[in-house]
């Protein structure tokens, strides 16, 4: 009787720690703000260009809460505590969050809300729409990520989910191609090599479940 109540009293006491960490897990996902304002108020703010700062910045951020988010699956399995799932829809939302910040950055300071020059931008310039092409599913990821959503799409919402994927590797390079202009690739390389080593986690996790 011991042995067969005491994993649900273990898989309890999880889940009660992983709900106090969300209130830590949430405060923690905007040191990205806090840290924004820390500088802008700092002897030198945000630099000698503060649009292109916070639009860097942003997309950084998005980049490293959706790497998070891919984390939290192969952690769940490898630690054994299905609590963790709890932890995944607000990383995937804070991702969005920076994500539509970096886009509203783009659309404000570099094309002052022009739909004209946003689409000409697009059009032109190979990062603006693989970037798009990342933004767009994201977006809908973060609209059905609610319960009523799940019920709705039944098994087609895993489906749409698994886009995740994409737009991990469409973020990789945007950031890229981004970096075209300059020297230095190390950073785009080393954001590609924490997917690359993410998603290889993620394959044999599943596989040793399975």
């Amino acid at each position: 009787m011991i042995s067969d109540h005491a994993p649900a009293a273990g898989a309890r006491w999880t889940a009660r720690r992983v709900a106090r960490f969300k209130l830590l897990l949430f405060v923690l996902c905007l040191f990205p703000v806090f840290r924004w304002f820390f500088l802008a108020g700092g002897p030198e703010g945000l630099g000698a260009n503060p649009p292109e700062f916070l639009i860097r910045s942003t997309g950084i951020w998005a980049m490293v809460l959706l790497w998070l988010t891919l984390c939290v699956t192969p952690l769940r399995r490898l630690l054994g505590q299905p609590a963790l799932v709890g932890l995944r829809r607000m990383l995937g939302l804070f991702s969005f969050f920076y994500t539509a910040l970096h886009v509203l950055g783009w659309a404000y300071w570099e094309r002052g809300w022009s739909l004209a020059e946003m689409w000409a931008d697009i059009i032109q310039r190979t990062f603006v729409w693989v970037g798009v092409l990342a933004t767009i599913p994201m977006a809908l990821l973060a609209l059905t990520s609610t319960q009523g959503w799940m019920r709705r799409l039944g098994r087609h919402w895993q489906r749409l989910h698994a886009c995740i994927y994409a737009i991990a590797v469409l973020s990789v390079w945007h950031f890229w191609l981004v970096r075209s202009g300059k020297v230095d690739y190390r950073e785009p390389v080393v954001y590609a090599v924490i997917l690359a080593v993410i998603l290889l986690v993620r394959f044999l996790s599943g596989r040793a479940k399975g």
